[in-house]
């Protein structure tokens, strides 16, 4: 324990306010909060205060970090959605890895790293940050555009070749030597096939079921989702792969369910609460000594980062047919690092494969590229206006896979988001089918969404009071959100998350009675339904006709 400090608890607290301090400061300057937290971890660590001394509790915390990162990275891949990926995710991520691997591996070669350490630069280079992308995008309301599809999808091809390296490094660390890592990897292999297998009859015949009951209690729902990632992970350390990969598979196998959205959306907070810690404990390892000979070598590979990474997106999308701007603006997804490099790089570090000062010159290169690059996304629509003279090389003469919009988009366009799938809001999703429109039906009752399911619109288990989970929805593609739910504190916290998102479209609310019905049109509804006095005045109209006199006998 510092001497500075009473307590863990103490030191903690003083750690947390401090990571709170510098990430308002880093926010203001328009900057992820990731490089935020490795400033903290380096001003807390030896080479300046000093004060990081409970380096067990911080390196616990970190690898839960770590571990939920990757489940909730796993949570998203359902085989649905990766099958609707299309040539261009694919060609597009692995077309991105191969050029970066091996041009990158050729400059660190050039400036002077052996085959080994140039190899672990070359792929922590590869790879660039979902987080930060999925986060700049939604900022700009362009998860749903052409190129932001385009970009999350290769992204999605990015996560699991990093996966796939992982689980090739560690059986290259636990190899030894050349002669027996063929025995490694087969039995690797092995083991991977079991532990797979395993998961798959567990997804069939267990965890559907299971999940089903648990999402009685929402709380129960993401404690055992947590225990899940962190079981798995543990058992794939057993295993000889790395809890990362663990951890990954965890969340794969629960991405198939109905309940990935909600699990996801409530892991998303404490997720990035508990890698605050890994990237502070990052920081804090770092040598500040160390890093100035580390430099000139950051520069220019965060050079090649910057320009080389979007220049193969342009190209690759130019030649299969879309237009420079589309190119352009998927292209400058790539222009960073990842976590995910940093996190590879840890592990390179612990396999003994690099030393500090590589750990130090990654993290340096993350620094560097995934400041600049957050500029240049916040700031693409000017960039591209000045730079769309001189793209004219990576557009073909007829682009045409914009010009016939044959992109998939289009088919998984919905009309209406409706909240609420009791007896009400079951009869309206009926209605709107019949009447030709395509609906996403959303409740946060499992036995609800379970009956509706197979009715010939797409069911979510989520909260409308969770903004993660709303902001999740295609709130873009749809003209009409609708609920259904009567409860007039969950219409207002939707009504909100709707106002804070910005979303353009129409919303009507349900109320018990006329003076609730005021209260959400005064939060925004554009409608109002009271479902008792409408079916009232309904069915008055059709006994005696709309708008006509009854006249009482004399």
């Amino acid at each position: 324990m510092n001497p500075i400090f009473s307590d863990v608890f103490t030191e903690m607290a003083v750690l947390l306010m401090l990571a709170a301090v510098i990430g308002v400061i880093g926010i203001r300057l328009r900057q992820p909060l990731i490089v935020a937290f490795i400033v903290v971890g380096i001003l807390v660590g030896p080479s300046v205060l000093g004060w990081v001394s409970a380096n067990d509790q911080v390196d616990l915390l970190a690898k839960l970090g770590i571990a939920l990162l990757l489940f909730v990275v796993g949570l998203k891949l359902d085989m649905k959605i990766i099958r609707s990926m299309g040539p261009v995710a694919l060609a597009t991520g692995m077309g991105q890895v191969m050029f970066t691997s091996i041009i990158g591996y050729l400059f660190a070669i050039m400036l002077g790293m052996n085959a080994v350490t140039a190899l672990y630069v070359a792929v922590a280079l590869t790879f660039s940050s979902t987080i930060i992308i999925v986060k700049l995008l939604s900022d700009k309301r362009e998860v749903d555009s052409l190129h932001g599809r385009i970009a999350i999808g290769f992204l999605i091809v990015q996560d699991i070749v990093v996966v796939l390296v992982m689980i090739g490094l560690t059986a290259l660390g636990e190899a030894g030597d050349a002669l027996s890592l063929g025995q490694e990897a087969l039995e690797v292999i092995f083991k991977g096939g079991v532990f797979i297998g395993a998961i798959a009859l567990l997804m069939r015949y267990v965890l559907t079921p299971l999940l089903h009951q648990l999402a009685r209690s929402p709380e129960l729902l993401v404690l055992f989702a947590i225990a899940w990632a962190v079981a798995l992970g543990a058992l794939g350390t057993h295993l000889g792969f790395s809890k990362e990969v663990g951890a990954f598979l965890a969340g794969v196998s629960l991405a198939s369910t109905p309940y990935r959205e909600a699990i996801g959306a409530r892991l998303v907070s404490l997720r990035d609460f508990l890698l605050l810690f890994f990237f502070i404990d990052l920081g804090a390892g770092l040598e500040m000594a160390t890093l100035g000979s580390q430099v000139v070598p950051a520069i220019i590979l965060s050079l090649f980062v910057l320009i080389g990474n979007p220049l193969i997106v342009m190209t690759i999308l130019g030649v299969m047919g879309y237009r420079k701007r589309t190119g352009f603006l998927a292209g400058l997804t790539v222009a960073q690092i990842s976590e995910f490099s940093l996190i590879l790089g840890a592990l390179g570090l612990s396999l003994g494969h690099i030393n500090a000062d590589t750990m130090g010159l990654i993290t340096l290169v993350g620094l560097i590229t995934i400041s600049a690059s957050t500029y240049m996304i916040l700031y693409s629509h000017p960039l591209y206006e000045w730079l769309s003279p001189r793209l004219g090389l990576f557009e073909r003469k007829r682009p045409y896979r914009e010009e016939s919009r044959e992109l998939s988009i289009a088919d998984d366009e919905i009309d209406v988001i409706l909240f609420g799938l009791g007896r009400f809001g079951s009869g309206i999703a009926s209605e709107l089918q019949q009447r030709g429109l395509r609906v996403i039906g959303v409740d946060f009752d499992p036995i609800l969404t379970r009956q509706q399911e197979g009715n010939g619109y797409i069911v979510r288990f989520g909260d409308a009071e969770d903004p993660e989970f709303v902001n999740s929805l295609p709130l873009e593609q749809v003209s009409w959100i609708i609920s259904s739910v009567r409860e007039i504190p969950v219409n207002l916290a939707l009504l909100h998350c709707l106002h804070e998102y910005g979303y353009k479209g129409k919303v009507a609310a349900t109320a018990h009675s006329i003076p609730n019905a005021e209260r959400l049109k005064q939060a925004g509804a554009e409608q109002v339904l009271i479902p008792y006095a409408d079916a009232a005045t309904e069915a008055v109209d059709i006994l005696f006709g709309k708008n006509s006199d009854i006249q009482s006998k004399q």
